[in-house]
C-alpha cells in the first residue's frame, strides 16, 4: 500500500466511522431526534454496525486500521513503523470530518436541543438545569458525548484502566481473528468479528467509560466540538481528554505484546 492510498483510506473509513457512530450518539441524544432515548443497546450496535461499514469501505486501500491503538498493535507486531505517522494523520483528519458531518446532519436538532429551556435550564426547569451546571463544572457540555466520551464516575486511575482493559480486548480480536490475509489490516470476515467484539466490549465494557477504545474517535471529534459555533454547548472537558488517548495506546501496546508472547 502506497502512503496516499493509506492516508485516503484511513481518512474516508474513520470519516465514515465517527459519522455513522457518533450519529447514532446524536440520534440518542437529541430532543428532536425521532431515536431520542432509544438507549444503550442501540449505541453499542450503532458504533459495531459503523465499524463494520467503515472497514468495508476503507479496507481495500488502507487495510482499515481506523484506530491508533490498531496501528501502534500492528507496528509492534511487525517490527515496521515507518507507515505510523501516515495512519495517525489520516485517522485524526477523519475523525474530525466525521464529527463534523454529524453536525451538519442534524443541524437543527442541535439547535433545538441547546435552545431548549429544559437542556439548558430555565423555569421549571430547575432539576435538569441544576444537572447542566454540575456537569459543566466538570468541564463536560451537554452535547460533548455526542462527539466524544466521558466517565461516569471521575477516577483516572479507573478511568484509564478500563480503557486499557476494553482496548486490550479489541486488539487480540483483531490481532487472532480479524486480519487479513497479508496481516497487515482488517479483512472482509474480520471487519464483520471486529465489529461483534465492538458491541460486546460496549455492553460489557463501556459503562464507566463511554468505551472510547480508540485515541482518534475521541481526539478527533472533541477538537470539532471545541471549534463548532454551537449556542450554549459548554466545555470540552479537556481534563479528561488524556484518558481516551493515553489507555488505549498502552492497551495496543500490551495487546500486541500478549499476542506475540502467547500466539506468534
Amino acid at each position: 500500500m502506497s502512503s496516499s492510498d493509506i492516508f485516503i483510506g484511513e481518512t474516508i473509513g474513520t470519516a465514515i466511522l465517527i459519522l455513522l457512530g457518533g450519529g447514532v450518539c446524536a440520534a440518542v441524544t437529541l430532543k428532536a431526534s425521532k431515536a431520542r432515548n432509544a438507549g444503550w443497546l442501540a449505541i453499542a450496535f450503532g458504533w459495531g454496525f459503523a465499524v463494520m461499514t467503515a472497514v468495508y469501505i476503507s479496507g481495500p486501500l488502507s487495510g482499515a486500521h481506523l484506530n491508533p491503538a490498531v496501528t501502534v498493535a500492528l507496528a509492534i507486531k511487525d517490527g515496521d513503523w515507518s507507515n505510523v505517522p501516515t495512519y495517525f494523520a489520516g485517522q485524526l483528519l477523519g475523525a474530525m470530518i466525521g464529527a463534523a458531518l454529524v453536525w451538519v446532519a442534524y443541524y437543527g436538532q442541535f439547535y433545538a436541543h441547546l435552545t431548549d429551556k429544559e437542556i439548558v435550564g430555565g423555569p421549571g426547569a430547575q432539576d435538569t438545569a441544576a444537572k447542566a451546571v454540575e456537569a459543566e463544572e466538570q468541564g463536560a457540555g451537554p452535547v460533548l458525548g455526542i462527539f466524544s466520551t466521558g466517565p461516569e464516575i471521575r477516577n483516572a486511575v479507573q478511568n484509564l484502566a478500563t480503557e486499557i482493559i476494553g482496548t486490550v480486548v479489541l486488539i487480540l480480536a483483531v490481532l487472532t481473528q480479524g486480519l487479513n490475509d497479508k496481516g497487515n489490516g482488517l479483512g472482509v470476515l474480520g471487519g464483520l468479528i471486529t465489529a461483534l467484539v465492538v458491541v460486546s466490549i460496549g455492553l460489557s465494557l463501556g459503562g464507566p467509560t463511554g468505551y472510547a477504545i480508540n485515541p482518534a474517535r475521541d481526539l478527533g471529534p472533541r477538537i470539532v466540538h471545541a471549534l463548532l459555533p454551537l449556542p450554549n454547548k459548554g466545555g470540552s472537558d479537556w481534563s479528561y481528554a488524556w484518558i481516551p488517548v493515553v489507555g488505549p495506546l498502552i492497551g495496543g501496546a500490551i495487546g500486541a505484546g500478549i499476542y506475540n508472547v502467547a500466539f506468534a
